[in-house]
């Protein structure tokens, strides 16, 4: 597929997400702009719900203003503060460690590059990019099950792993659509491009998609 025609694909799928349901990373965004809530909101919203996280979340934040709060808990405290959020056990001593982290290496402050991101306890490629993205609105390429599914469906790119798909699309697709490209493909790939049975009789670019693996 040419780059006009992926810009064009892109253009046709942000009008059609504008309508559909924001997933929860971009909520918190719109909701406070903090860092601090993006970064927490983002390791625990992987494998978890939208409405799960939402209501973790909002718990959470009343109880945990800052790094430092974490502090006060022990890692059963906060497994309780966090629960059920998915493989919570796992994340709640993720959240226990980063204080220390944040602290010692990066002088008490978020990092803004992907290679320090990744040094915090529970935060992976992904999870970086999109706070890149969120926290620091810089340009960065979030790839997730539904950008690596669907970006393979319509033939954009043919990659086997997130993170071969991550280096691809840094290749190929304009810097202007890598803050949103995450968001929309997230909010398309919910709600009409499925793993199973995707809808392409009311798809909106049912023409250009090559329906790789349909």
């Amino acid at each position: 597929m040419n780059n006009k025609t992926i810009s064009k694909v892109i253009e046709i799928l942000k009008l059609y997400t504008q309508s559909i349901h924001t997933p929860i990373i971009d909520l918190i965004k719109i909701q406070s702009n903090d860092p601090f809530k993006i970064l927490i909101g983002t390791i625990l919203s992987a494998r978890t719900k939208d409405k799960t996280t939402a209501q973790v979340l909002s718990k959470l934040f009343k109880q945990v203003k800052n790094f430092d709060d974490f502090n006060n808990y022990s890692v059963k405290e906060i497994e309780e503060l966090i629960y059920p959020i998915g493989f919570y056990r796992q994340k709640a001593l993720y959240l226990s460690k980063i204080p220390k982290v944040i602290k010692d290496k990066f002088n008490g402050q978020i990092p803004q590059t992907i290679e320090e991101l990744i040094e915090l306890p529970g935060v992976g490629r992904k999870t970086a990019n999109l706070v890149m993205i969120l926290a620091f609105d810089k340009p960065a390429m979030c790839v997730d099950v539904h950008v690596h599914r669907i970006s393979n469906r319509l033939g954009f790119i043919k990659t086997n792993t997130p993170y071969e798909s991550e280096m691809k699309l840094r290749e190929i697709l304009p810097v202007k659509y890598w803050k949103i490209y995450n968001s929309i493909l997230v909010a398309f790939g919910q709600n009409l491009c499925k793993p199973i049975k995707p809808q392409c009789d009311i798809c909106p670019i049912n023409q250009y998609c090559e329906k790789i693996g349909v």
